[in-house]
């Protein structure tokens, strides 16, 4: 196990400095993504194609920065052959960077569907589900991101809890939204952009727990992914989980 103190304890100085440049940057980034998730989901339903376009503009620099940090992680590996806890986290900071990537993807998928719509006409249904699934994904993206700045286990593990309520809050609006179609075929087109829009939200909550499972694994060296929340709660403890196991609740993945 691992903390901030005692992740950058090195004999050279000048590698102490790269593995927190190269962190740094992974978390200038993820402030950007988040800011690019927020304003996207702001877009949608204040009607802003403004704003949604500046959500699409901004892709080309989370890419960017993508590809810069890509080239800082391969520089610190040929360089430095890191290994044991440094090892782990330039692996989850390069790991990491796909997901933040992927996040911006989704955010501008919903900026184009907010033009979409700003030149079509709102949907009459969905924007409160659309607020309430974006206001909790964007959370989720702050605090994987505030676990990887602090090396926090627990709170990337309730990360990864929170997106089994996200997974299905979305099935329960889809459904809801089907429904409304079915009653109402004139709005199918409309409504249809708005579920696009939740399915880019849910995504976004699994791209925030991709990133939260990798801070478990640099902080307790254990690779949790496709690990049931039971298994994934027992190893960020250290010890079996006395929580019963509710069906329904955070029993699997």
């Amino acid at each position: 196990m691992i903390s901030k103190e005692g992740l950058t304890h090195h004999i050279s100085a000048q590698f102490n400095a790269e593995l927190e440049e190269v962190r740094s940057h992974l978390l200038a980034m993820g402030g950007l993504v988040e800011k690019q998730v927020n304003d996207a989901v702001t877009a949608l339903i204040e009607a802003d194609s403004g704003l949604a376009q500046q959500v699409r503009e901004i892709d080309d620099q989370i890419n960017q920065m993508e590809r810069n940090i890509d080239e800082e992680c391969l520089r610190i590996l040929a360089r430095r052959q890191p290994a044991a806890s440094d090892l782990r986290l330039i692996i989850s900071i390069s790991k990491s960077v796909i997901d933040l990537e992927r996040i911006g993807d989704e955010a501008t998928k919903i900026a184009r569907r907010a033009i979409q719509l700003c030149e079509e006409g709102e949907a009459p249904r969905g924007y409160v589900e659309v607020r309430h699934i974006g206001d909790q994904v964007r959370n989720m993206v702050r605090d994987a991101l505030d676990a990887f700045a602090r090396f926090d286990a627990d709170l990337a593990l309730s990360v990864a809890q929170y997106d089994k309520i996200i997974d299905r809050e979305y099935k329960t609006a889809l459904r809801e939204l089907a429904t409304y179609m079915m009653e109402d075929p004139r709005s199918i087109s409309r409504v249809l952009s708005i579920i696009w829009v939740l399915r880019s939200l849910e995504r976004i909550g699994d791209h925030a727990r991709n990133i939260s499972e990798l801070v478990i694994y640099l902080v307790r060296g254990t690779d949790v992914r496709h690990m049931g929340l039971k298994r994934m709660k027992e190893e960020v403890e250290g010890t079996p989980s006395e929580t019963p196991n509710v069906p329904g609740e955070f029993d699997d993945k």
